[in-house]
């Protein structure tokens, strides 16, 4: 069996991963209070999750301005995707070997 990603598995990280991967392409951002209004997370626990996932290399966090106010942008690496794409197999296979 394989193993399934500890670092994917915890459940908010989970759905960070899944709405990033079902909703952006390669290359693409989405907003930080756009992500946290989609997820229904606080600042501080989405803020949380991502720096693991940003630590990990899973996603990456650019920072910058729009006019002269500041957007935080979170998008999927080729990476993450991969191991979003791993973990999602594995536990297909877990899930499929279940019943």
């Amino acid at each position: 069996m394989d193993e399934l990603d500890p670092l994917i598995h915890v459940p908010s990280r989970l759905r960070i991963m899944t709405t990033l991967d079902e909703l952006l392409d390669d290359g693409d951002r989405l907003t930080f209070p756009r992500l946290r209004e989609l997820l229904g997370m606080t600042a501080g626990n989405l803020t949380t999750h991502l720096g693991r996932l940003e630590q990990a290399g899973y996603v990456v966090i650019e920072k910058g301005f729009s006019g002269r106010k500041p957007v935080t942008r979170i998008g999927l690496t080729l990476a993450g995707r991969l191991a979003f794409h791993t973990y999602r197999e594995a536990l297909l296979k877990l899930i499929g070997g279940a019943s």
